[in-house]
């Protein structure tokens, strides 16, 4: 597992906007800042609408890039954040030390594979590049995604663990390249596919239908890839935040929104959070074993 990932997960500097903010503590008096990546999305407004429809008044706080929401909330910055999936968030809590859970699902969004330079993966050269994520999560599913497409073999046959050094090189048709998330697309010119998060596809003027590989989100395995809301564990249980993601759930426009946003590719959940919880603890269990 990469250091420098590990130690950029555990200490990132907050922004400078919240220096001297008090995090509220989600009465009806507050304002709940959830943070999360892409607040440009148009159902946020939605939801933000919903949220005060209901007596909450919700504030969005917008991140460019993964590592900066999850501090945000354990300092206390921030009440919730809805940006990751379960993967994320225990490898997170293992290497920082903090103890964020799930208050909420969301949804799981296939994880595919882009080319500006071919239409297919048959098209895909030997000795062609790849670019993947960097960060341990979503790399580790990058490399699933790749193998499932037969562009490599992993050593160990593949896990939520895989990393480019399980890349079995001699087996493999491709070499893979490991760059920060919102770089995969803008690498395209460059190498002969991507995988990209999917906060990252539209900003790159790609549609989700254009991906020519990704995962399947429907296997009983892709649990700990589902999208959650998360708080700190001292806040599990308080009701504003459970509200918060029921109006997620449940809000027509806020659903509507999230389909579009993802080119119809989401497949929205409403998991129960105990199945959440068990499936962090495990996920956490296991990273510490890797370590």
């Amino acid at each position: 597992m990469n250091k420098k990932i590990l130690a950029a997960l555990a200490v990132v500097p907050l922004l400078a906007a919240f220096t001297g903010c008090a995090a509220s503590t989600g009465g009806s008096d507050d304002v709940v800042k959830i943070g999360v990546v892409g607040a440009s999305d148009p159902y946020w407004a939605d939801y933000k609408a919903a949220a005060e429809a209901e007596g909450i008044n919700v504030e969005i706080v917008d991140f460019t890039d993964y590592q900066q929401p999850n501090p945000a909330v354990s300092a206390g910055e921030l009440d919730l954040n809805q940006f990751q999936h379960i993967v994320y968030l225990a490898d997170y809590n293992v290497s920082s030390g903090e103890d964020l859970v799930p208050v909420g699902s969301t949804a799981i969004y296939p994880l595919g594979l882009y080319s500006t330079q071919y239409d297919s993966v048959a098209d895909i050269k030997d000795g062609d590049t790849i670019a993947v994520p960097d960060d341990v999560s979503n790399q580790a599913r990058a490399l699933l995604v790749l193998q499932s497409a037969k562009l490599i073999t992993l050593k160990s046959g593949g896990s939520i663990f895989s990393d480019l050094s399980d890349v079995d090189t001699d087996k493999s048709k491709v070499k893979v390249t490991a760059l920060e998330a919102s770089l995969t697309a803008t690498s395209l010119p460059d190498v002969a596919g991507a995988v990209i998060n999917n906060d990252f596809v539209e900003k790159a003027g790609l549609k989700f239908e254009d991906a020519i590989a990704q995962d399947d989100p429907s296997d009983a395995n892709a649990l700990p890839y589902v999208n959650i809301f998360a708080a700190r564990a001292e806040d599990k249980d308080n009701e504003t935040y459970k509200k918060l993601v029921e109006i997620y759930q449940n809000s027509k426009e806020v659903q509507e929104g999230v389909l579009a946003v993802s080119g119809g590719s989401a497949i929205l959940l409403k998991t129960p959070v105990a199945d959440l919880e068990a499936s962090l603890t495990k996920v956490e269990a296991d990273t510490k074993a890797q370590k």
